[in-house]
């Protein structure tokens, strides 16, 4: 089993529990040039609020898309277009990735912006 394939296991198990739970999911997705994070219905069927480094709004801001500033800006945008939305409470889904570094701070970002999870 290679490291890409012990992360979606992981995230799969992620998945299935939130899925019982019937909760609006907040899924983030790295690679290591960009961050992407969106909020979907609780049957996983519609993208609700989305928001990533590609944003024309974060690129003029950012010096760098792939650091930890740019998950923060990342994390405060989709709060922002959340409670917009209507939405206040999710549940977090990292897709396998270890909660430290860019995932800690799109969390911390996104919790400080006022969403629960």
């Amino acid at each position: 089993m290679n490291k890409q394939e012990s992360r979606l296991r992981r995230a799969k198990r992620t998945r299935m529990k939130i899925r019982t739970l019937q909760a609006i999911r907040l899924c983030v997705h790295k690679t290591p040039r960009h961050m992407y994070a969106q909020i979907t219905s609780a049957d996983g069927s519609k993208t609700l609020v989305c928001a990533s480094t590609l944003d024309k709004e974060l690129s003029k801001k950012l010096k760098s898309t792939g650091n930890v500033d740019a998950a923060k800006e990342v994390g405060k945008l989709l709060a922002a277009r959340a409670l917009k939305a209507g939405l206040s409470t999710v549940a977090f889904d990292r897709s396998g990735f270890a909660y430290h570094g860019r995932i800690k701070a799109l969390a911390d970002a996104a919790r400080e912006g006022g969403l629960e999870f």
